[in-house]
């Protein structure tokens, strides 16, 4: 049965001066999910998250939130916690009171709940520490809480992980985890890719404000290898139709950009990177640099042109 989208985007659009940050964007979000949204820095995604909280509006396109189209004044904010290009808090006051002051500014929160996203995010012993001397990560994780505070069934989180420890980022996975398995949708935007494929269940990748790809992480994966080859420049037209006839036309190219010149992308398993190698070998063609892999990071390179 397919799952009632949470977040549908259509044809979005949103232009600073002469820069376009989004460009059309399509984006689909299913209920109940942790979804990645991943881009090169620059591609549109804070953009896209700040339109979807009513921070912007977009010049064109349309945005549904839980099946309902969303008009200007019209958010319906309640529903949704959002961290957002980091949090900003009262510096004199604790973590546990700016919380009392957030919560007071909104729909009152259940009773107790303060103390409980204290104790989700691992902050209930520092709690009545001032937050002008909280850490970076603990700072983040009070940041967090406050978006949770209402309980919202949509949490939007922009870069969550930025400033947390190894043991940290662990916390806050099997919480967001926690939050999927219980109905909560989380639509989380991060660089760090490789924690990312052990915490998304579905992704989207965008790239100069359009999506190049969306859907499950295991199903991206399984067709997401990829092998970088790099040869001579006036070896490329050789080695490309060599690579053809072995894989397939559709399965070669020649990224315009990003990587420079030189480089041919095979979609193709890791474990043929030795057989690529011999195939070029066998036309007279001398790969100088070879790089291949399965992972989300591999696959998020080659959609994105090589942006690192």
């Amino acid at each position: 049965m397919t799952r009632r989208p949470v977040i549908r985007v259509r044809g979005l659009r949103k232009r600073f001066g002469r820069h376009e940050a989004l460009r059309g964007l399509d984006l689909t979000v299913p209920a109940g999910v942790v979804y990645g949204f991943l881009g090169p820095n620059g591609a549109g995604k804070t953009t896209t998250m700040r339109i979807l909280v009513g921070l912007l509006q977009a010049d064109a396109g349309s945005v549904e939130l839980f099946g309902e189209p969303v008009h200007r004044g019209r958010r319906g904010l309640d529903r949704i916690g959002a961290l957002i290009e980091g949090p900003t808090f009262y510096p004199y006051l604790t973590g546990r009171d700016n919380l009392k002051v957030i919560s007071s500014s909104g729909p009152e929160p259940a009773r107790g709940r303060i103390e409980q996203v204290l104790e989700l995010v691992d902050l209930r012993h520092r709690a009545t520490d001032r937050y002008s001397g909280y850490s970076l990560g603990m700072r983040q994780r009070l940041g967090i809480a406050a978006a949770l505070l209402n309980d919202p069934p949509l949490l939007l989180l922009d870069e969550p992980a930025n400033g947390l420890d190894p043991a940290g980022i662990v916390a806050i996975r099997g919480l967001l985890r926690r939050l999927a398995a219980d109905g909560h949708t989380v639509l989380v935007s991060s660089h760090i890719l490789g924690e990312m494929q052990q915490l998304a269940d579905e992704v989207a990748i965008i790239r100069d404000g359009r999506l190049v790809r969306q859907g499950t992480l295991s199903e991206m994966l399984a067709d997401g290898g990829v092998i970088r080859v790099h040869v001579a420049a006036d070896a490329l037209l050789v080695a490309r139709n060599s690579l053809e006839q072995l894989v397939g036309r559709e399965a070669v190219r020649v990224p315009e950009n990003g990587l420079g010149p030189g480089w041919i992308e095979v979609a193709s398993s890791a474990d043929r990177a030795a057989e690529v190698n011999r195939t070029l070998a066998g036309v007279g063609v001398f790969v100088d640099r070879l790089e291949a892999g399965d992972g989300l990071e591999h696959l998020f390179l080659s959609l994105t042109g090589g942006d690192r």
